[in-house]
């Protein structure tokens, strides 16, 4: 079976998919690995990738692709998306990645994020939906928000500028947060996912990335991440709810020890429950299912499905 890889960079992680393509079109992985470089720290005050960032996110983008090429992959698709797209010298870093990984990054806008991850949701989600499918999309410097049916016919996608690293960085300065500071994030969040049309009727919510994946984790003290038992899971308001109360009144070094949780995903995870929480008030659904298959299926699927040529 002909094998593929796609990388996702993100502003807070680094994420790795090397899959077979089976007969059907579709695939089955091989390898997933996920690590957090911080490409987007200070990106949202600063409009610059720092040093730090850079050197962080591409040594494991050398290491991601070399292991691709290892295990056989024909052709690698690398994106990357908040921070490269907000910061001045994204340019730079293509440059170098190009370099130093010998992989071409293509800088993708926020529509197309939005539509690549709704359509690796709608592969495993739409047959199980009553009706239509609602997909959110937590990054660290972005959140996208898609509604649709299926991959074909996507009814809405927007891409707003809050993500769990863009809003720590921008409200938090005390260890827990303070009242104020959660307050300040939660009503910016209202004021942003106002702007969000009504979801259709009887809709699914699906989320999608790494906050969404470590609430379920952590809320089920999970103390080595399982992607099967993971993806299809299901986290209720409530629950959220409860999970934002508890990370952000605790303190950053007992987020580090929680089950599930990164030890680097810490800082910026009150932040992130946040953000899903207000986006479920304000779609006014009960639930989210959880997908632990976002944009780097729907990337491979997009430049290497069936009927597609490895470029």
């Amino acid at each position: 079976m002909p094998r593929f890889a796609s990388i996702d960079i993100g502003t807070n992680s680094v994420l790795l998919l090397v899959a077979d393509r089976l007969p059907d079109g579709r695939f089955t992985p091989v390898v997933e690995r996920a690590e957090i470089t911080r490409l987007g720290r200070g990106v949202d005050t600063s409009r610059t990738l720092s040093t730090e960032g850079m050197e962080a996110t591409l040594a494991v983008l050398v290491a991601f692709a070399n292991e691709a090429r290892e295990l056989g992959a024909e052709g690698i698709a690398v994106s990357a998306t908040s921070a490269a797209r907000d910061a001045k010298n994204g340019a730079d870093f293509i440059a170098q990645a190009r370099a130093r990984a010998d992989v071409t990054v293509e800088i993708i806008p926020g529509e197309m994020e939005a539509q690549l991850s709704f359509a690796a949701v709608a592969q495993d989600f739409a047959s199980e939906s009553a009706g239509p499918l609602v997909v959110v999309d937590i990054g660290g410097g972005s959140t996208e928000f898609i509604y649709g049916t299926d991959a074909g016919t996507v009814a809405f996608r927007h891409s707003f500028d809050v993500g769990a690293v863009r809003l720590t960085e921008r409200y938090v300065r005390t260890d827990p947060l303070s009242p104020d500071e959660r307050a300040g994030i939660e009503a910016h969040l209202r004021d942003t996912f106002s702007a969000l049309p009504p979801p259709p009727p009887a809709s699914m919510l699906v989320g999608v990335a790494g906050t969404v994946t470590t609430l379920y984790a952590v809320q089920h003290q999970m103390a080595t991440y399982d992607a099967d038992a993971v993806h299809g899971g299901t986290l209720s308001r409530s629950e959220l709810s409860a999970l934002a109360d508890r990370l952000c009144a605790l303190p950053l070094d007992a987020r580090r020890a929680l089950p599930g949780l990164q030890p680097k995903r810490a800082d910026v995870i009150p932040a992130g429950a946040l953000i899903l929480l207000e986006a479920v008030k304000a779609l006014g659904v009960d639930a989210c299912r959880v997908s632990d298959r976002g944009l780097r299926w729907g990337l491979l699927a997009h430049r290497f499905g069936s009927g597609t040529s490895p470029s």
